[in-house]
């Protein structure tokens, strides 16, 4: 059975770094795109960076620039790099793993970020 395990969530204060990590337990782990996306209370989970089985990455515009999305195939994990972080950066962070389609997609169960001073 396909599971994510995210790590990394905690308090940073404005303008601070946290790295999130993604384990897979998944045996073709390079044949998946991968996801962050984020929930804030009262709001929609949103996509906020994604890469591809071949390297290629998309960022939500509110997050280009200060966020980096890698992945490690060797290790079956993908991360998050978030940098200058912003106090409505602040959610719940999922990992997704998406293959084929229509697409079978596995979350993973989230961690806390908050960004407050």
């Amino acid at each position: 059975q396909v599971q994510l395990v995210e790590s990394g969530g905690g308090l940073v204060q404005p303008g601070g770094s946290l790295r999130l990590s993604c384990a897979a337990s998944i045996s073709t782990f390079e044949a998946y795109a991968m996801g962050w996306y984020r929930q804030a209370p009262g709001k929609q989970r949103e996509l906020v960076a994604r890469i591809i089985s071949g390297g290629s990455t998309m960022y939500a515009g509110s997050v280009e620039g200060r966020f980096t999305v890698s992945r490690d195939n060797a290790k079956n994990t993908v991360y998050l790099q978030m940098d200058s972080l912003k106090p409505e950066d602040t959610a719940v962070y999922y990992c997704r793993a998406e293959l084929g389609g229509p697409p079978y997609l596995v979350w993973g169960q989230g961690t806390q970020v908050t960004v407050s001073s």
